[in-house]
């Protein structure tokens, strides 16, 4: 089963699609663009939904819902905003359908054409701030902390499931402050906390920076960013956290009464992480046998076959398998015991092999005599024969070594990939190559955009956390004055 996803080697592209497929993460819909995504795959986003939906409300934020039509005419209040994502909206035009004059189908009826034309969601700062208007009226209604679980709909013409959809999933936190301090300071904050998932849960090292003006939010006044290496060496931006300031605030009329009696506008921000985790968990850690899933985030972490010939066989090894399950769940681990007679052993290996399941116990007659199982791991393919005295503990700290030694391979991996580069001329070639380059710049959107258009590589971010430097340099492509390395690479 495995060796029916392409190699790396041989079509990165492919084996991507052949994983997400062949996994039962995702799969094509009948409405191009759109994806279903299958019930394993909506297994993982459900634990980074519960573990992220945790982490908001430990910093404060409450969950809301907010419609998924907006108004035309609020999209175009925020100038900025509405030329970033005009060219993604879907638009409602009529509220009804009738038969086509010959009978053999249906049109939009004329009759039931909209007064205003609606917006399918695209992100949700416009109805949100239409709605925060109704509710601050004081210095005492602040701060609001809203986050939703929605679907968004951007109409993307080239497609990938997981990373690029018409519709995808998502978070997205709408905050409203006092100050303008307090609103930098819940940016900040948040997008250190989707940093902290993204390394301790996913197992993937990302770089906290700011966005360049290029490539901000739009109508945004800052954008923080955690950046991601895929192992094809393209970057892909992970999470994100905006400082919004006054904008819409002003679009929509939002103001409260401060202490003192007077009238102050109101400071925004918005944060996000998409369904486009699955696919940078995909990339991060997956190999040509198939998916690599760190233990906090696979829906099963201990996966168990019985070899058996004979019924009362495989009664005898379920009914010990089941005692180490419920060792297991005591412990807070997930497993599953394969009870299915319709595949060979090894089948069932390479199915979950593929599946990335971290942990595989195989146990059979003999085993039960010598009071022993097999124990695999994922992450490295090795196995060994160990006691199944003490076993819950032995895959419980297992696991947790799983966990370290998936990021630390990811993280040596994206270091052997950062480069130092101080020429155009190094630039051109070195970036090919893939991986980030760290370059002087000159800050300025017309010598980003030239090497954009030059290229097609990106100023993934201005590092704050990670290859954060202040050293003064000449940028590589003007040779005008630098006050420090960005972050360059091609990315998803």
């Amino acid at each position: 089963m495995a060796k029916e996803v392409t190699k790396r080697s041989e079509n990165y592209s492919q084996w991507y699609n052949d994983l997400v497929v062949k996994a039962d993460l995702a799969e094509q819909s009948a409405v191009r663009g759109c994806m279903v995504i299958k019930p394993y795959g909506y297994a993982i986003w459900e634990k980074m939904q519960h573990i992220l939906d945790e982490k908001f409300k430990e910093t404060g934020a409450v969950n809301a819902y907010f419609p998924l039509f907006i108004p035309k005419s609020f999209l175009s209040r925020e100038a900025e905003h509405v030329e970033g994502f005009a060219k993604e909206c879907a638009v409602v035009t009529h509220h009804r359908l009738k038969k086509s004059p010959d009978g053999k189908g249906l049109i939009a009826d004329p009759d039931a054409k909209l007064e205003e034309e609606l917006i399918v969601r695209p992100t949700s700062e416009t109805i949100i701030w239409n709605t925060y208007k109704n509710w601050i009226n004081s210095w005492r209604d602040l701060p609001i902390m809203c986050n939703q679980w929605a679907n968004v709909v951007r109409w993307e013409m080239r497609t990938r499931l997981f990373l690029r959809t018409a519709e995808f999933l998502w978070q997205e936190g709408h905050t409203a402050h006092a100050t303008a301090d307090e609103a930098m300071a819940e940016a900040m904050k948040m997008v250190n906390v989707y940093a902290d998932f993204a390394r301790n849960y996913m197992a993937m090292p990302v770089i906290v920076g700011h966005k360049s003006p290029n490539e901000r939010f739009a109508g945004a006044l800052d954008t923080l960013t955690i950046e991601a290496m895929m192992q094809d060496g393209k970057a892909l931006q992970a999470g994100t956290s905006h400082f919004l300031g006054q904008n819409f605030a002003k679009a929509f009329n939002v103001q409260y009464a401060t202490k003192e009696g007077s009238l102050e506008y109101v400071w925004a921000t918005s944060w996000g992480v998409s369904t486009r985790l699955m696919g940078a968990l995909i990339m991060s850690h997956s190999d040509d046998e198939g998916l690599v899933l760190p233990p906090a985030l696979a829906p099963i972490q201990v996966v168990m076959v019985p070899i058996y010939r004979k019924d009362e066989e495989f009664e005898a090894v379920v009914a010990e398998m089941e005692k180490i399950g419920a060792g297991l769940k005591a412990r807070g681990i997930s497993y599953k015991i394969d009870k299915r007679d319709t595949l060979r052993p090894g089948f069932k290996f390479a199915e979950w092999e593929l599946k990335g399941v971290p942990c595989r116990i195989a146990m059979g007659p003999r085993d039960l005599e010598n009071g022993t199982a097999e124990l695999a791991r994922r992450d490295t393919l090795t196995k060994e024969n160990v006691p199944v005295e003490g076993i819950e503990e032995r895959i419980s700290a297992l696991l947790d070594e799983i966990q370290a030694n998936i990021y630390k391979k990811a993280y040596d991996f994206r270091e052997a990939n950062v480069r130092k580069v101080d020429t155009w001329e190094e630039f051109q070639t070195e970036i090919v190559k893939g991986g980030f380059l760290l370059c002087h710049w000159d800050g300025t959107v017309e010598t980003e955009q030239a090497i954009k258009d030059a290229t097609k590589a990106t100023i993934r971010c201005i590092p704050i956390d990670t290859y954060e430097n202040h050293e003064e340099g000449k940028c590589i492509y003007s040779g005008k004055p630098s006050k420090g390395r960005v972050v360059f690479a091609i990315s998803y």
